[in-house]
């Protein structure tokens, strides 16, 4: 399951046990932090500031949040600075973006969180998920 709490990504995975773990986006280094505090809030309360996602709403709001709070070099922050390109040179023009514009922004969110996802698998990181987009292209 994957929500928006209070505009941050958590995502409730199933464990090994069979239970379920949440992890949140931590917009300090764009890791997951343990959430599981949260677990009964998302799935029992009726809390305004939680909203239900999709696979891919949850990825793109994870991949935006992590090129809003991070900066550094390498070929994801590349990625993300092609990206605010595109978004600035709409807000400039002050119009909303062409569905090309929105296609290309999409699938390099796809990518970056794929990319960061797997740099986080290889240091060791909890949490770390690189397969969510190859789940969801295989649910399309």
């Amino acid at each position: 399951m994957f929500v928006s709490y209070y505009d941050s990504p958590v995502k409730l995975v199933e464990t090994a046990e069979g239970g379920v773990a949440a992890w949140r986006l931590a917009a300090d280094s764009g890791s997951w932090s343990s959430a599981n505090s949260l677990i009964d809030k998302i799935l029992f309360g009726t809390d305004d500031n939680i909203d239900v996602l999709s696979r891919d709403e949850f990825i793109q709001l994870t991949e935006q949040e992590r090129a809003r709070h991070l900066k550094g070099s390498g070929p994801v922050y590349a990625l993300y600075e092609t990206v605010d390109a595109i978004t600035d040179m709409q807000a400039r023009e002050g119009r909303y973006p062409t569905p090309r514009e929105i296609a290309l922004v999409q699938g390099i969110r796809r990518r970056t969180f794929v990319m960061f996802e797997e740099q986080l698998e290889r240091a060791g990181a909890a949490g770390a998920d690189p397969h969510l987009t190859t789940a969801d292209l295989a649910e399309g």
